[in-house]
């Protein structure tokens, strides 16, 4: 599978919020391996909680192909214990930030009548799990967006879908998997009795890029099999 542009073509260009965390490294790496141009900015350069530093990034790309939204933070405790402050936080980046990013990402994609919009929300938008009321409301808030968005703009060339990589053993997750006993829980969620990976979960990422007939869609990456409903 190749993505890059035609020959004597300027290469497609994405934006990767959240760029230095596990995945958007990996998103970045994949993509640049097919000939794109990637800015995969990171929390330092790119505070989704300042819409001025939002807009500022996005204003100085030439053009946007594909927006990634990565970043994401935990500040995990049953709710009655949880301040405004954490609740507030995880929203402010999961959610409100994903949709100052996406104005920004639609006032370069709209003129060009092209882009995908890609959001990374969780399985816990679906089934949320104890302690993470703030992460998983603002993940299924996440999806809604997503959807909207589709409805909103595809008919102008914009695509945009939602991803559930999986629980993914990275940085973000080290505490929670240092517990044998949370660990074997979470393994036993899934029918592989195994977690996906970062690497195949960039690879789907890059792949969803290539399909230009979807969008408005939620894809899950791991074995847990949820209910029919």
């Amino acid at each position: 599978m190749n993505l890059s542009a035609p020959h004597n073509a300027a290469p497609p260009l994405a934006l990767i919020s959240g760029g230095t965390g596990a995945l958007g490294r990996e998103i970045a790496a994949q993509l640049r391996q097919q000939g794109w141009q990637v800015h995969a900015p990171g929390r330092l350069d790119m505070d989704l909680r300042d819409e001025a530093a939002v807009a500022s990034q996005v204003e100085a790309l030439p053009r946007l192909d594909l927006l990634v939204h990565c970043a994401g933070v935990l500040r995990d405790a049953p709710l009655q214990r949880m301040s405004d402050a954490q609740f507030d936080e995880v929203l402010a980046v999961h959610l409100d930030g994903a949709a100052r990013l996406m104005r920004a990402a639609l006032k370069k994609m709209l003129p060009q009548r092209s882009g995908h919009l890609l959001a990374v929300a969780s399985w816990a938008a679906r089934h949320g799990r104890a302690g993470q009321a703030n992460y998983a409301a603002a993940k299924a808030g996440l999806i809604g967006l997503m959807q909207s968005l589709a409805l909103e703009y595809g008919k102008r060339g914009i695509r945009s879908n939602s991803v559930l990589p999986g629980f993914l053993e990275t940085p973000m997750t080290q505490n929670l998997l240092q517990d044998k006993a949370t660990r074997a829980a979470l393994l036993d969620q899934h029918a592989l009795g195994r977690f996906n990976t970062v690497q195949d979960a960039a690879r789907f990422v890059v792949f969803l890029q290539s399909m230009a007939h979807v969008s408005g869609q939620v894809f899950s990456l791991d074995s847990r099999v949820a209910r029919w409903v």
